[in-house]
């Protein structure tokens, strides 16, 4: 299977790159073919412009020379991995900017009489990897966005007959080591049989 890993952490030296690490290595060993795209090492730029927003329903001129390389890539998946912390109870910036940049009219939906139909057949298991500084009883008080979006929206854009998994790390840095490393292992685990 060919999967898209996607990762948004800028720290090289973070426990999200080790995350992220593992992940490419629980895949390429069971025999998946991976396509790693770290936002921030190919400087990914999640700022719209102001050509993409006035061009957003115009298919297929909406895809820009910036973007396509980034939809081409996202269209040859049949799996996708999202690996992020959780920052002030949302994703990181680049995530978003890659989610409204990326998944526009033409590529993860079409816009027709009103109604919005998904696209992205193409994708059939969906994974998302993260870690949150805040403990999950705080975490739900706030009704836990990044869940809610990745349970609920992912699962209405990739259109999979599952929803989405979600293995998420609360409180990360209260964690002890020997927790850190189980967590890494549980998340090998389960991308090992996407």
């Amino acid at each position: 299977m060919r999967v898209l890993v996607v990762h948004a952490h800028p720290v090289e030296t973070s426990f999200n790159r080790a995350l992220y690490d593992a992940a490419l290595e629980a895949l390429r060993g069971s025999g998946h073919e991976v396509d790693a795209l770290n936002l921030y090492d190919e400087g990914f730029d999640a700022v719209m412009s102001r050509e993409e927003r006035l061009n957003y329903h115009d298919v297929p001129e909406n895809l820009t020379p910036a973007i396509k390389p980034y939809v081409d890539r996202l269209l040859a998946a049949e799996a996708a991995v999202f690996i992020h912390p959780v920052w002030n109870y949302g994703y990181p910036a680049i995530l978003k900017g890659f989610f409204d940049r990326i998944f526009v009219p033409g590529v993860s939906f079409v816009l027709e009489d009103g109604k919005l139909t998904p696209t992205l057949r193409n994708i059939k298991k969906v994974v998302y990897v993260t870690t949150y500084g805040g403990d999950r009883f705080r975490t739900w008080l706030m009704g836990d966005p990044p869940r809610r979006l990745a349970r609920r929206w992912a699962w209405a854009t990739f259109g999979t007959l599952l929803p989405p998994k979600y293995l998420a790390l609360y409180k990360m840095d209260m964690r002890t080591e020997t927790e850190l490393r189980a967590y890494i292992a549980r998340v090998q685990r389960t991308l090992a049989r996407i």
